[in-house]
Order: structure tokens, then C-alpha cells, then sequence
């Protein structure tokens, strides 16, 4: 069972919070730790530089310099993947300040250039990004799905189980033509196989959401 590195940001409280089982890892970016809180669950380490709020009192603190390259989330993640960790789940990065949404967006999309598997989530959508593979999107999803080039032309792009379906397609960063589309399945999915592709589509409850990713 792979182990998951949840991260838990400062952005908008959703009530579907992290379900970490024996092995995984739970990390407080920041104003996150207030979420934990309200969530009843306790954090494995605390990152930040605490311009949004107190230090907590918590016996691993990650103490970052305000005046710094990298997000609080970004950092975090950095942490996860220094203690081997490649799949990760990320809350409170949604909503709230748009350039912190990007920067999460894009780190979605570092990860997938590594070969890590990353989600930023709230209650109603789930974000994940694929690097020259293929995304085999939940079963059961339906309903509206956009996807989006990042960082460059992403080539060979094929969509399958879509209202809109593509095959070996181009897509530009330039022109959202895979804005609302729709997941009409059976068992959708999404390869690129040069580039990186940006994929929003509906989170299915609590735990209906994880895509599998295959290499080409």
C-alpha cells in the first residue's frame, strides 16, 4: 500500500480533511495547523515562516525565513519527498489567494516532471497533473473535467470516455481548448505523451477521487 504525505495549507477549510493510515505522513504548512485542529487530527511536522498567524506549540517545527524562493506548501513538499515519500495529497491549497493557488498548480506539475503523483483538493474538485503518461481518471466520474497545457505545447494528447474526445491531439498554453469538457466514461483517461497536462474534474466524496497512472 503506498504510503501518502498529506499537506495540510492555509487556504479555505473543506470538511473532508485527510484520512492518514500507519506510515503515512502528515505535514502543517503554516496556518494549516489550525485546520488539523478542527479536523481532530495531529501533525507530524509543522513548515512555515508563520506570517499568518503564532508558531504553534508542537515539537517539530520546520522554522522557514519569510524572505525566501519557495511557497510554505512547496517546502513542504520538499520535506515529504526527502523522507522518500512520491504520492501526495494536498488540502487548503485551493481558493483563497489566486497566486497561491498557481503556485500550488505549479507545483502539482514539478511533481509530475519527477514521477510523483500530486492532488490539491477541497470539497468539490480534485486537481492533478501528468507528465508523459497516461491518467486513468476514478470509474465512475462524470461531469465536467477541464484540462489544461502547462509550461509548454503538450503533444500526443488523447482523451478517451470524453463528451469532447481527442486523439493525438496538440494543446497550447496559450488557448484553453480543454476548458469544460465532459467525463461521459466508461473508465475515462487522459495521456500526453510530451508535455505536461493540467487535469480539474470532479472530487468524488471523501475518498472517490485517486486517478492511476501509467508510463507510455
Amino acid at each position: 500500500m503506498e504510503r501518502i504525505c498529506h499537506i495540510v495549507g492555509a487556504g479555505p477549510f473543506c470538511q473532508w480533511g485527510p484520512q492518514p493510515q500507519p506510515g503515512d505522513l502528515v505535514i502543517a504548512a503554516d496556518g494549516g495547523y489550525g485546520h488539523l485542529a478542527r479536523w481532530g487530527l495531529t501533525a507530524n511536522l509543522v513548515v512555515g515562516d508563520f506570517d499568518s498567524g503564532p508558531r504553534p506549540d508542537h515539537p517539530q517545527v520546520v522554522l522557514l525565513p519569510r524572505e525566501k524562493d519557495v511557497t510554505d506548501t512547496w517546502a513542504a513538499a520538499q520535506l515529504g519527498r526527502e523522507r522518500g515519500y512520491q504520492v501526495f495529497h494536498i488540502y487548503g491549497g485551493l481558493g483563497g489567494q489566486l497566486d497561491h493557488t498557481l503556485a500550488n498548480i505549479q507545483l502539482l506539475c514539478h511533481m509530475a516532471g519527477l514521477g510523483e503523483v500530486g492532488y490539491l483538493l477541497d470539497d468539490q474538485l480534485a486537481v492533478t497533473a501528468v507528465a508523459n503518461a497516461r491518467c486513468c481518471l476514478p470509474l465512475t466520474l462524470r461531469g465536467r473535467v477541464s484540462i489544461f497545457a502547462q509550461g509548454g505545447e503538450a503533444t500526443g494528447v488523447t482523451l478517451s470516455g470524453f463528451h469532447y474526445p481527442l486523439s493525438e491531439a496538440s494543446l497550447s498554453p496559450a488557448m484553453p481548448l480543454g476548458v469544460s469538457n465532459e467525463a461521459t466514461g466508461p473508465a475515462p483517461w487522459v495521456q500526453v505523451r510530451s508535455g505536461r497536462l493540467v487535469i480539474l474534474y470532479p472530487r468524488l466524496g471523501p475518498t472517490g477521487w485517486p486517478c492511476q497512472f501509467l508510463p507510455l
